[in-house]
């Protein structure tokens, strides 16, 4: 039969009450609020310390003091019976918690809490194991500035000027939406820039590798505590259709390109050196009396030296820079790119509207009108740097040979300056 605590009716004003049950005691209070209302109070001495829980009626009180004396009535019990090996628990219990200053107590409730929250105790380890990485000590350092020292250290370690330039324009892009620590850049809002940059297919997956090389770098140097762009989405890059210029097409742009970009336009069009190797080119990889470019293995993309023979109509597009020096484009990476845009627009005239400009399309029309002149793979993926297989799979009957034949009769009139195909005496 259980035994229910006592709880007498006090005289008014018969103030604190008590409410007990074995040796337990339970003292409820009654106090008077600024407003001059009543309410009461409950003396609770469950956990390590005593505080007071407040309760607006006077039942409400007696009731949560009932509850209460019951709990620590059968807590008094299970103490007085445990077992040996109970003792011992709890003695281990409590000498693993003396280094954090905790009671065995409040431990518990954090446990309990904790394991509503998990289920089990495996998934409360790997919770914390989870909070530790994401809240780890790190050395405060602004996106900007981490940017620059990755920098400073890729060039030390001899990476290729093209390399850097690359990471600088894209880091740097990144870094000025970013003005935070490393530290505090979520995944989130990395998905977030990249979604608005409104990037290309191939330009999201570029800043998106950057900006993990960035991070993995920060995260080396303790910078940062995780890596936000690990679960940044990754996007499918397809490969699209091979686009490349018509002989009108390439004479009506190479009539209109400054002085400054027209032998890159030409020797993107008539050597077809892909826009990164024509960046690097100086100008004495360019042997005109000899008739060949040497593109080598530090301006290749695909790291390997290879020889490129200059044609006919190229050599009349380069024959007035023949005593050039230094470099073949003296501008930018961002430069180059403004520059093929700009010839584009500037092919408009009041008849004709302006050309479109196809990406890496001079590259893809040289090997499309080589391999239908030549009719050898082997030899064209020789000039390009890359494979004949690659030349079979992307440029096999794309054009047909009178066209090929008068792409590479695209040359200057050395008397009007008018772009004309010389076999045919047609102007552009």
């Amino acid at each position: 039969m259980k035994t229910r605590p006592s709880r007498k009716p006090s005289p008014a004003g018969d103030w604190p009450q008590k409410v007990r049950l074995g040796r337990v005691t339970v003292t409820v209070y009654r106090r008077q609020t600024p407003g001059g209302n009543a309410a009461f109070m409950v003396a609770n001495y469950a956990g390590s310390k005593r505080r007071f829980d407040s309760y607006a009626t006077e039942t409400d009180a007696l009731k949560a003091a009932h509850k209460l004396a019951r709990q620590l009535s059968e807590r008094d019990v299970m103490a007085a019976s445990v077992t040996r090996e109970q003792a011992i628990d709890y003695a281990s219990a409590a000498q693993a918690l003396k280094p954090f200053n905790l009671s065995l107590a409040p431990a518990v409730a954090t446990l309990t809490e904790a394991l509503k929250l998990v289920g089990d105790l495996p998934g409360v380890v790997a919770a914390a194991k989870f909070y530790a990485a994401r809240h780890k000590r790190t050395v405060p350092k602004r996106v900007a500035d981490v940017v620059a020292e990755l920098l400073t250290i890729k060039e030390a370690r001899g990476a290729s000027p093209r390399y850097l330039q690359d990471l600088r324009t894209r880091l740097n892009r990144f870094a000025e939406s970013f003005c935070k620590d490393a530290n505090n850049v979520t995944t989130a809002e990395v998905q977030a820039w990249l979604d608005s940059q409104k990037f290309a297919s191939q330009s999201y997956a570029n800043y998106r590798r950057v900006a993990h090389l960035l991070f993995e770098f920060a995260l080396a140097r303790g910078y940062a505590s995780d890596n936000p762009v690990v679960g940044v989405e990754r996007v499918k890059i397809r490969n699209g259709e091979i686009e490349i210029f018509t002989p009108t097409e390439i004479a009506r742009l190479l009539a209109v390109a400054t002085p400054e970009f027209l032998p890159c336009l030409a020797l993107g069009a008539f050597a077809g050196l892909r826009s990164a190797e024509i960046e690097r080119l100086a100008w004495s990889d360019l042997h005109l009396a000899e008739r060949f470019i040497v593109v080598g293995a530090s301006k290749a993309k695909t790291a390997g030296r290879r020889i490129v023979p200059i044609t006919d109509n190229l050599a009349a597009w380069l024959a007035p820079y023949a005593l050039r020096q230094g470099d073949v484009w003296t501008g930018g990476h961002d430069q180059f790119y403004e520059a093929q845009q700009e010839t584009a627009a500037a092919t408009k005239t009041d008849d004709k509207p302006a050309l479109k400009w196809k990406a890496n399309a001079l590259r893809h029309s040289y090997a499309s009108y080589r391999f239908s002149l030549t009719n050898d793979a082997g030899r064209v993926a020789g000039e390009c740097g890359n494979s004949a297989a690659v030349i079979h799979r992307h440029y096999r009957e794309l054009v047909k040979l009178a066209d090929a034949e008068r792409w590479f009769a695209v040359k200057p009139d050395a008397e009007t300056n008018v772009v004309t195909f010389a076999r045919e005496g047609v102007a552009a």
